[in-house]
């Protein structure tokens, strides 16, 4: 397997994150937290498309409509279509924003929202605010509107992802430089037995993962300039460097789910804030949806 790295998007995003692959669609979508964009990406045409928001948007997730993205922005999650746009139906709002904010976030095998927090450190014109990264919380978000917490004390909350057999969940702390592994119960949702999975790896810090068909995580290594490869028994397998310091997220894409995404933010670099492509002969696994009810109820808190 080579490391042909190929910048496919110079899109010269602040903070380029919260990469998805929308297998109906056949685009891409992530979202630039400090500009307030979702971008959309048709390696068909290699065209890019952008809508504007006026909060920070953080992540982008599938749901069971293929319609409908349910977006992660600073103090709400909402659901959204690009077709409708800026219409947005909102299922849950932040009680602590604006001094916190969601970060990343992902969907469980089971169609629950997994999302962490962080002290909140954009400006309300997207600037980046000088914070303590403290407080932040792990929270899971069923379907029938069901909100629990699972972590706290959490810096930054980050890697949010699921081994293929479904029986173990990652996620990471970044200012603590650790992801962490669980027991993960597919049945009732819940994870239990934490443990340090890669802890102080010297390349930077741990930003969003993804998982391929062997259960090997491929994390972003912020400030790093590397995307790593870590086997399901905590070893780097591979290192794969990039033309840029800040990787933030990726995301398994393309057809056959075998072209690796990966964005990042803004350097003193060439090529900040591009979006990146690797093609693997590996692949991943289908993206999770967001279990939508038919009397799905809006405007709960946490």
């Amino acid at each position: 397997m080579g490391d042909e790295i190929q910048c496919i998007v110079p899109a010269g995003d602040i903070c380029g994150e919260g990469a998805v692959w929308h297998p109906v669609q056949n685009v891409l979508y992530w979202t630039d937290i400090n500009r307030f964009l979702v971008h959309r990406y048709d390696p068909r045409c290699q065209t890019t498309e952008t809508w504007s928001f006026d909060e920070p948007v953080t992540a982008v997730n599938l749901t069971t409509d293929p319609e409908l993205l349910l977006l992660v922005l600073g103090s709400n999650i909402s659901f959204w279509s690009p077709r409708t746009h800026p219409k947005m139906r909102r299922l849950y709002s932040l009680e602590t924003a604006s001094d916190m904010r969601f970060n990343d976030a992902r969907i469980d095998p089971r169609g629950s929202l997994w999302v962490g927090t962080m002290r909140n450190n954009v400006g309300s014109q997207g600037e980046n605010l000088d914070v303590d990264f403290t407080e932040g919380i792990l929270y899971r978000i069923d379907p029938d509107g069901i909100v629990s917490k699972w972590k706290e004390n959490i810096g930054i909350s980050n890697t949010i992802a699921w081994s293929p057999n479904r029986k173990t969940f990652y996620f990471a702390d970044s200012p603590a430089n650790t992801i962490y592994s669980y027991a993960y119960d597919e049945r009732t949702g819940t994870i239990s037995g934490e443990n340090a999975f890669l802890l102080a790896y010297p390349r930077g810090l741990p930003d969003g993962s993804v998982i391929d068909k062997q259960g090997y995580l491929w994390n972003a290594r912020y400030g790093g300039g590397c995307v790593i490869r870590v086997a399901p028994d905590g070893h780097v397998d591979r290192v794969v460097s990039l033309p840029t310091l800040n990787p933030t997220t990726c995301t398994f894409g393309g057809s056959d789910h075998m072209t690796l995404y990966i964005t990042s933010a803004r350097s003193a670099d060439q090529f900040s804030g591009s979006v990146f492509a690797l093609e693997t002969d590996i692949g991943g696994i289908p993206t999770n949806r967001f279990q939508i009810l038919p009397t799905r109820t809006v405007q709960n808190k946490i």
